[in-house]
């Protein structure tokens, strides 16, 4: 019987609340703990899923009661993560001035992520932020 090249995928959803980021990161590293090379992406995913989930709390425009969705999937070789929400704002890339205590995150997605972006949702009602990371080479 031929082998399935379905990803193995995850989702949940969390409260909307900066509380919420620590456990995306705790259910990130869950699945990555369940993939054979899971720990080739754990780093660079964790701290994205960090920033961007952060900005879905911080940014979005969603009544306060919507909840924040994170999938992760292994796809070929790469992770992808996104980070749904209810809000209607996009986020810009932006350059933070030396003293700004925030503003560096997508700059982060944009510098470690192999690609990134943000995607209308298929409901109609906000979008997704998706990133893809590859593996981290080992010496």
């Amino acid at each position: 019987m031929p082998t399935s090249r379905r990803p193995r995928a995850f989702a949940a959803r969390l409260d909307s609340r900066t509380e919420s980021t620590p456990l995306a990161r705790y259910l990130l590293r869950a699945y990555l703990s369940g993939l054979p090379s899971g720990d080739r992406y754990r780093d660079t995913a964790e701290l994205l899923l960090g920033e961007l989930f952060a900005n879905a709390v911080q940014h979005s425009d969603a009544p306060d009661d919507r909840h924040i969705e994170i999938r992760f999937a292994l796809i070929d070789s790469r992770l992808r993560l996104e980070v749904h929400d209810a809000g209607s704002g996009h986020p810009t890339l932006r350059a933070a001035a030396p003293s700004d205590e925030h503003g560096r995150g997508l700059f982060l997605v944009n510098e470690l992520a192999e690609r990134w972006g943000c995607t209308p949702r298929p409901c109609g009602i906000g979008k997704f932020i998706w990133a893809h990371i590859a593996p981290a080479t080992t010496i």
